[in-house]
């Protein structure tokens, strides 16, 4: 990955953009294939998945076995390098010592960000998920609707390749014909799950993920994005051309050498680099906004991570595109006689509403599934299928007694095992060992199953973050304080996930695992271990309630934007990096018209 240092970047950019996730990739993407010239800072280190990922080697091949570790939390083959949870020099705190009132951030801290790292499950939020408080009462509407975005959802999956189906399904909406990959087979258990799931009125259908199932149409697609622009068609083409169709080698989660699934790193950022337009500064840690005595935005103050050199870089525009907890961070350290609360704080927001998205589990042994012969269940790295929310009618009735759905994601089959693959035999084989493991093992590898469900929260007061008055990092940064609670609606539906996970072991004739929660508090994940944090920088259509524009245009300061997913103003059950990225795009259509319009 071609990068400069530190001493080559040019005395005045069009646009800084910070990050190079999916929200700063794609920002600097749309930017640089129009002409604009673009400085690009990320905080962690160059990551070349092409030539970084361990794509053929085996769990029996890593450290331990590929398991946990506290730098290594998801084994030892995930891409994230630097970042978890925890980074060494960069703490943040809690407001709270109750565990149930702490947030977990989790930060990549390498070039691509959680685009590295993610799922991959891009779902588009549907007519309902724009409109909430319209539907329920409850949290905020956004300023814009589903007709606002779709275009944008349009060109994203085209551009990063999305396999999927349309199933015509209420507020999961279908993409136009073009946009999606077909979809993988589904897999043995998968397909029993399908069958018995019928019974209970659950709809498993094909997940919609970016990996490529088939190669990318170079010869049409890129016209279709770029109109009148042959040079970014012929560009994005070449980068198109030199993706290959997933083979089902290794879970997404390592990276992919051979660009078949989406990162920032072999998608956006290939093709904008080019086009000569993008300029690329790796172990860039951004201090503050800098700002000019007419309160416009005149770039940034970073630190140089490797050597500790202050430095301040200069642009027309600036693009926060940090990961929403880290782009607060950035405006509330902003501070001057001006901005005393920090840049783009005059409604007292930044920071406020910050989301997670809820997460229960259960998981269970299916008897029908044992003793299979040996096949390969890798796969396209992830689920092929899941259950969309189904009970909308029955929840807009009240009759479920929380506010908003969930859908249901889960794992079966016989993929590559690791250290924990046998761990949910020992309560069948009490401790087997010797020549009565190895039948164990033939008989139950491969019959459990587990869920997981991924629900919607509503932004609510007490979640919200702001800075540590005492604790810096280790450049001297005041860091974030989180302060977090679940609403009764998060952990009912969190309990209600538990009772629909059991019915349906049960259906499939099985045995659950582990107890089921009554007590949804019991069951929810801690906030922020779903990796899914957005809010803190909400968009609406009034400055003093909100921090954003529909544009993701700072109310305060025109030429300053924020295009991860801070602007969001409800947290939908979907996965937010689709919209992250739809949203991201549309906003540099606006920064361009407006910069074209001598508006910035």
């Amino acid at each position: 990955m071609p990068l400069i240092t530190a001493s080559k970047t040019q005395p005045v950019y069009d646009v800084i953009v910070v990050g190079s996730g999916a929200a700063g990739g794609q920002t600097a993407y749309t930017l640089a294939m129009e002409g604009v010239k673009v400085l690009m800072l990320e905080a962690g280190r160059n990551y070349d998945p092409v030539k970084e990922t361990p794509m053929f080697q085996t769990t029996a091949q890593a450290p331990l076995r590929g398991t946990s570790t506290p730098d290594k939390p998801f084994g030892f083959y995930d891409s994230t390098i630097d970042g978890g949870w925890q980074v060494p020099g960069e703490p943040y705190t809690s407001a709270s010592s109750d565990p149930s009132r702490q947030f977990w951030w989790w930060r990549a801290r390498m070039l691509g960000g959680r685009t590295n790292h993610w799922g991959r499950i891009s779902l588009r939020n549907g007519p309902y998920d724009f409109k909430p408080y319209s539907r329920d009462g409850l949290g905020f509407d956004w300023p814009i609707g589903y007709d606002d975005v779709a275009p944008y959802y349009d060109k994203v999956e085209m551009l990063i390749g999305v396999y999927g189906a349309n199933n015509g399904l209420e507020n999961t909406p279908n993409s136009p014909d073009g946009c999606l990959l077909p979809p993988p087979k589904p897999r043995a258990g998968e397909l029993l799950a399908q069958k018995h799931a019928k019974k209970l009125g659950l709809p498993v259908v094909a997940i919609h993920r970016a990996v490529l199932s088939v190669k990318q149409d170079a010869d049409t697609i890129p016209a279709k994005l770029h109109p009148k622009n042959p040079t970014a068609q012929r560009i994005l083409a070449d980068s198109m051309r030199a993706r290959a169709a997933c083979f089902w080698a290794t879970d997404c989660g390592r990276g992919c050498s051979t660009r078949a699934n989406y990162q920032s790193t072999t998608v956006h950022l290939p093709p904008a680099l080019a086009t000569g337009n993008l300029d690329l500064l790796p172990n860039a840690m951004v201090r503050e906004v800098t700002m000019d005595e007419n309160g416009k935005a005149t770039g940034v103050i970073c630190i140089d991570k490797v050597t500790g050199e202050e430095r301040a870089l200069k642009a027309r525009v600036v693009v926060l595109a940090a990961s929403s907890a880290e782009s607060v961070r950035i405006l509330l350290n902003s501070k001057s006689p001006r901005h005393p609360n920090g840049v783009a704080n005059s409604s007292g927001l930044v920071g406020k509403y910050i989301m997670d998205t809820v997460g229960a589990r259960l998981g269970g042994q299916i008897p029908a599934l044992e003793n299979m012969p040996s096949h390969n269940e890798d796969g396209a790295g992830g689920n092929h299928v899941y259950v969309p929310w189904w009970l909308y009618k029955e929840q807009l009735a009240g009759k479920l007694g929380f506010a908003r759905g969930y859908h249901i994601e889960f794992g079966t089959g016989r993929r590559m095992p690791g250290m924990g693959a046998t761990s949910g035999m020992t309560d069948l084989t009490n401790g087997s060992y010797g020549r009565k493991f190895k039948e164990d093992a033939r008989r139950y590898y491969g019959s459990f199953v587990g869920f997981a469900g991924r629900g919607e929260m509503i932004p609510n007061d007490d979640s919200f973050c702001d800075l540590d008055p005492v604790v810096k990092d280790k450049w001297g940064i005041p860091v974030l304080r989180f302060h977090w609670k679940w609403s009764d609606h998060e952990t009912k539906q969190a309990a209600h996930m538990q009772q629909t996970f059991a019915a349906l072991i049960t259906e499939l004739g099985g045995i659950v695992q582990s107890k089921v929660e009554a007590d949804g508090a019991n069951a929810i994940e801690p906030g922020g271990k779903i990796i899914h944090e957005v809010g803190g920088t909400i968009m609406g259509t009034d400055p003093k309630k909100s921090v954003t524009n529909q544009w993701c245009q700072t109310w305060d300061v025109k030429n300053l934007f924020v295009t991860d997913g801070g602007p969001f103003a409800s947290n939908a059950d979907k996965n937010p990096t689709l919209t992250i990225m739809a949203l991201a795009w549309r906003a540099s259509d606006y920064l361009m018209a407006e910069m074209k319009k001598g508006n910035l």
